[in-house]
């Protein structure tokens, strides 16, 4: 449906923004819900994001998404936060609640929704998890609360030891060579983002694992390909793109996600860029 005079915004703040996926994903999401809601990418510079959230509090935006470089310093603009976003330092999703900011962590729930739609569990599974950066302390956390035995590899064992603690006393430090003793195994680093480069030795791969590549472009990974041709069970990162989009829209309207259809959208845009 075209804008009105009251359709409601929501907005994802970011720098460098023209490749995000949140509008298409986003939009097609409103318009399956018949949502008088629209979206739109806003670049806003580093340094600038108390000024970005004085503007969503002016204009009464209702939804904010946060990506990079702006979702520490959202964790301290907020009015509030979730434990989840607390704990983890970081807000990629934002409430307006009648000029309340409310800052949600929505990453690792979407990582567990995900992969409960493949019929995928982790509750007492042993799970590796490549990486400590953001996305990776989102997915160790909500896998520790959702009672897996996490063990996290890193190339920094400082940053490796702060991930972990957030995953609970199931969770541990290892090295790549616990990739072949367990059942998931997780890459949350931007190594295959070029389309090059495998962050394990391939031949610690092979069934009954499940490998889940958080790269989502390309959608088929170097990880996930030799993953495959080994046998394992491969599942690539837009599940989880979709998913946590999912949850942030169900904060900001109310509503049940249209999943089918942001999932659609975001694949074919993501077909459409090659």
């Amino acid at each position: 449906m075209p804008p009105t005079g009251s359709t409601r915004v929501a907005a994802v703040i970011g720098d460098p923004i023209s490749h995000s996926l949140s509008p298409v994903i986003f939009n097609a999401a409103f318009e399956a819900a018949r949502l008088d809601w629209v979206f739109v990418a806003l670049r806003v510079a580093a340094g600038d994001t108390r000024r970005a959230f004085d503007g969503v509090r002016a204009t009464g935006i209702g939804g904010l998404s946060v990506t990079m470089p702006h979702k520490d310093a959202a964790g301290e603009l907020v009015d509030e936060l979730t434990p989840e976003a607390r704990a983890l330092g970081a807000v990629n999703c934002v409430v307006n609640r009648d000029g309340t900011l409310v800052g949600h962590n929505t990453d690792g729930d979407g990582l567990l929704s995900a992969l409960a739609a493949e019929g995928i569990g982790v509750g007492g599974e042993r799970i590796v998890v490549l990486g400590a950066g953001g996305a990776a302390r989102s997915v160790i956390a909500a896998l520790g609360r959702a009672g897996a035995e996490v063990i996290v590899v890193n190339r920094s064992a400082d940053k490796a030891e702060a991930a972990a603690a957030l995953g609970g006393s199931r969770c541990s430090v290892g090295s790549l060579d616990d990739v072949e003793k367990a059942s998931r195994l997780i890459n949350a680093t931007s190594v295959g983002m070029g389309g090059e480069g495998v962050p394990v030795p391939v031949d610690m791969l092979g069934p009954p694992q499940i490998v889940v590549d958080l790269v989502y472009h390309p959608v088929d990974t170097p990880l996930l390909r030799s993953a495959r041709a080994r046998g394992a069970r491969a599942i690539d990162g837009v599940g989880m793109l979709v998913h946590q989009g999912a949850r942030a829209f169900e904060l900001w309207t109310g509503v049940e996600a249209p999943v089918e259809a942001m999932n659609g959208a975001a694949r074919a845009a993501l077909a459409a860029r090659g």
